[in-house]
């Protein structure tokens, strides 16, 4: 499998993200007991997106400067293509995390730090499923095949539509942890785990700490397969993946007022993986360039925003 990932590029964007999650991590400590304000998650996630365009035209002009501008051009839009498919499908787990949230009442101040826990787990368990997946393409590239009928099976899932309200109770991850693990009946701060009598008990922080963990896994399942048919270079995957997913925080809160607004966005995304889906179906038979996956994502995405707006204002 062709990359253009160099063990000095891997090096230099996993300093980066290093250098970003620190800078993440003191605003937090700062701020540690204090709601997001709307107009800070604006801020930060244009901060986010920001550095995504930056590292984006980093990239290109090291690519132009070492294999030449076509390839430079290609990288790129594969890049885009893969970041806004990832930053779109994100958009998912905000609808999630809000449900567990509300199920455990998790005050604004207290979703910071799990949000802040949760996106650096994420980044740790997105990285390894990317370098497994990228060596499963690379050894058996039959699997393609196999993430293309999954992601068709994801669009019409989406296409039809989600649960209403599912019961977060009904969890069986929730289920087995209650079971296995000492929880106290109440949250105690900032603390993940508290002892009592000499005995460490975990609190529902931790509990939703674990759930939003495993939601990040759920989604990974469906996102990770949907940039392989953008992109089998591993290294525009990882960027691409890691870039989206260091913004999600921000975006959560920045979004958490309006994820219910955007009642057009499943239906894009249903279509978006449909269509990512029979690409890599149609590998051995049709090779589309990467432009035509990106200007497809970019209009799907704007349509459906368009309509949700439209539906919004008929509702008013």
């Amino acid at each position: 499998m062709e990359s253009i990932g160099t063990p000095g590029l891997y090096l230099a964007f996993f300093a980066m993200v290093a250098v970003m999650l620190i800078i993440d991590f003191i605003g937090f400590k700062h701020k540690e007991d204090q709601p997001v304000k709307i107009r800070s998650a604006a801020y930060w996630s244009i901060a986010w997106v920001s550095v995504s365009m930056l590292f984006a035209g980093g990239l290109w002009l090291y690519l132009q400067q070492t294999a030449g501008v076509a390839l430079a051009n290609q990288k790129t839009m594969e890049y885009f293509a893969g970041y806004l498919l990832e930053k779109s499908l994100a958009i998912d787990n905000v609808f999630v995390w809000l449900m567990i949230f509300a199920a455990f009442a998790i005050p604004p101040a207290l979703q910071r730090k799990v949000l802040l826990y949760g996106v650096l787990g994420a980044i740790v368990l997105r990285t390894i499923f990317i370098f497994i997946g990228a060596w499963f393409v690379q050894e058996f590239s039959w699997v393609l095949y196999i993430f293309g009928a999954f992601l068709v099976y994801t669009g019409f899932k989406f296409l039809k539509g989600h649960e209403e309200n599912p019961n977060i109770e009904d969890m069986a991850l929730l289920k087995w942890l209650r079971k296995h693990i000492r929880i106290t009946p109440q949250l105690d701060g900032h603390k993940f785990f508290v002892r009592q009598n000499g005995v460490l008990w975990a609190t529902p922080l931790f509990l939703v700490l674990i759930l939003v963990e495993a939601s990040d896994v759920i989604f990974a399942v469906d996102s990770i397969p949907a940039i392989f048919a953008v992109t089998s270079d591993p290294f525009i995957v990882l960027t691409a993946n890691l870039m989206a997913i260091l913004g999600l925080r921000a975006m959560f809160f920045l979004l958490a007022g309006a994820a219910s607004k955007m009642h057009y966005l499943p239906y894009g995304l249903g279509i978006i993986l449909l269509f990512i889906g029979f690409k890599m179906l149609m590998l051995d038979v049709f090779h589309m360039p990467i432009w035509i996956s990106l200007g497809f994502i970019v209009i799907v995405l704007a349509i459906t925003t368009w309509l949700s707006i439209r539906y919004n204002k008929q509702q008013e």
